[in-house]
């Protein structure tokens, strides 16, 4: 090893401080989400399902997106149920499934809320160029 090769310690040191800005970057896109949905008088986990919600889903496919278990996907749909933002209708293919869909109520509170997602976000300073970046880092990271 030469003089310039770092060493695993340093490697391992560099890692455990990317893995915390990671986590601090994350935890300041959960504070935004969160007071953007108080605004809309939704919950940080119905601004995500909304979010999510960028055409027909079924709850499995939702609670991949929110990185969520099935069941708490379930209980978030209810109350947005409840509230007229989305339906739950026949799947056209597989007649055990439903299928996640916002009335037309939800696809106008889904563009406020999209709008409001993007004002001031912890990642709005970044170019277009350096989000194209870290979109292909951290789909690398993912794989």
């Amino acid at each position: 090893m030469t003089r310039s090769e770092p060493t695993s310690e340093a490697l391992a040191a560099a890692e455990r401080n990317l893995c915390g800005l990671v986590n601090a970057v994350a935890r300041q896109i959960e504070g935004h989400i969160r007071e953007r949905a108080g605004a809309l008088n939704l919950t940080a986990a119905q601004a995500v399902a909304l979010r999510e919600l960028s055409g027909p889903l079924t709850m499995r496919d939702l609670a991949d997106r929110m990185a969520c278990e099935p069941s708490n996907a379930t209980f978030v749909v209810d109350r947005l149920e409840e509230q007229g933002i989305v339906e739950r209708r026949p799947h056209p293919n597989d007649r055990r499934a439903k299928q996640l869909v916002l009335t037309p109520e939800g696809a106008a509170l889904r563009e406020r809320l999209l709008a409001l997602l993007t004002e001031d976000s912890p990642l709005a300073q970044f170019t277009p160029q350096d989000q194209a970046a870290l979109s292909e880092l951290l789909l690398r990271a993912l794989r």
